[in-house]
């Protein structure tokens, strides 16, 4: 997906995206994370809205982020055009790189995991753990893996 600009009602809060985020977690894991009930757009404003963080990467080799709800906007204090240029590999510091290369290796492979922890910093040096995130990779209507997301509410600043 392209960066389309800052979810709002003029695209629709990024509907189809969102709907690939959130229908992918249901399809892996019988988790929801949105009212399914909703149309879509209404589906993807909750999605943005919501105070869990939300956020996922495209699936190019150097993945770049390419959407983020607000309170991930917040917790990582980035805009969304400097959140959506972002490597995702830089949310985490570099001693941390690592481990979370190895977790995205293996979610790749297996479709998801669930309960992971690490250690993640915001634009201003703001170092904070997350705690019981649920990573899935992203798949489009054709079943093609085309990034992954994450998300969580629970994360203690450090």
């Amino acid at each position: 997906m392209e960066n389309t600009g800052f979810p709002s009602s003029e695209n629709g809060y990024l509907e189809d995206y969102v709907y690939l985020i959130t229908s992918s977690l249901r399809k892996l894991t019988n988790i929801e994370i949105v009212d399914f009930s909703l149309d879509l757009e209404q589906q993807a404003k909750q999605a943005f809205n919501s105070d869990y963080v939300l956020l996922a990467h495209n699936g190019t080799n150097e993945p770049v982020f390419n959407y983020a709800n607000q309170a991930a906007l917040s917790l990582f204090e980035m805009s969304w055009e400097e959140f959506t240029n972002m490597l995702s590999k830089y949310s985490a510091e570099s001693d941390q790189r690592e481990k979370r290369e190895k977790l995205l290796a293996d979610v790749a492979k297996n479709g998801y995991s669930k309960n992971y922890s690490g250690i993640r910093i915001s634009k201003t040096g703001r170092r904070f753990e997350i705690r019981n995130a649920i990573i899935w990779n992203i798949y489009d209507s054709e079943n093609n893996r085309i990034g992954q997301a994450a998300v969580f509410k629970e994360y203690d600043y450090l």
